[in-house]
């Protein structure tokens, strides 16, 4: 796979995908976009891959937000095209069916922000910097951030942030839910890689169906979720997994899983 703008790696389970433009403050051009989506449904049908990892390059940014060159272009209609093929590729990932874990190492402004919302679960470095600043353009998150932000910390924060352009420091972040946990520049990666061996540990039918059950919360109903559940949870009951794992439980070992 030719890669100008990403890195890709696989070791032992973890896929980790870095954004390569540091020079550009990793900010996300089409041609970054086309490779995000590229790598990520590559990752999507290696069953080599249980968890990824997505960081940017350098100490400065995750990703500070779209190629304003490329946004100045934009009309009514290519307006739209550009933000569907966006929401699109950040679909993919929050529907990868396996963990992503973003690795929040700077600012996450913009595009940026929006590619770290749509990552289920978000480390962040203590000198990270996350917001939605387009209004400062005359225009609104084009690529599910108005949706994605909204359901985490809720409508009144996300106007709020929204609204003003105002940047989210890395403990408001965490203060508000908006990341799950806040270490140093120097220890993020290691942390991140150590929560994703941790869930690589752990039977992975059941990580992707839990994965599956809490993503598609947002989008139906109480009881349709719990129907869902149900559903997830019968899957569960069926693989060898369960059996090792309840059997491991009961003899007081550590499961052996195969993910079967």
């Amino acid at each position: 796979m030719q890669l100008n703008n990403l890195k890709y790696e696989v070791k032992n389970s973890i896929a980790v995908v870095t954004i390569d433009r540091p020079d550009k403050m990793n900010a996300l051009n089409k041609e970054t976009m086309i490779e995000i989506e590229s790598v990520f449904k590559t990752i999507k049908s290696d069953d080599d891959v249980n968890v990824v990892i997505v960081t940017g390059a350098g100490e400065k940014a995750f990703v500070a937000g779209a190629d304003i060159n490329e946004l100045n272009k934009l009309d009514v209609l290519s307006g739209k095209e550009f933000a569907e093929i966006g929401q699109s590729i950040f679909n993919l990932i929050e529907n990868l069916g396996k963990p992503v874990i973003a690795a929040v190492n700077g600012f996450a402004l913009g595009g940026g922000c929006e590619l770290a919302l749509a990552c289920h679960i978000r480390l962040a470095s203590e000198n990270a910097r996350l917001g939605q600043p387009e209004v400062n353009l005359g225009v609104i998150p084009g690529y599910g951030g108005t949706q994605r932000l909204t359901r985490l910390v809720n409508s009144g924060r996300a106007l709020e942030y929204i609204l003003t352009g105002d940047m989210i420091s890395a403990s408001e972040a965490l203060r508000i839910g908006l990341v799950n946990k806040v270490y140093s520049q120097n220890e993020l990666m290691d942390k991140a890689i150590e929560m994703a061996e941790k869930i690589i540990s752990k039977g992975q039918i059941a990580v992707r169906m839990a994965t599956k059950a809490v993503v598609s919360a947002d989008e139906l109903s109480e009881s349709e979720g719990q129907n869902l559940e149900t559903s997830l949870f019968a899957v569960c009951c069926g693989s060898e997994d369960f059996k090792e794992g309840t059997r491991a439980f009961l003899e007081k070992r550590k499961p052996e899983f195969k993910n079967k």
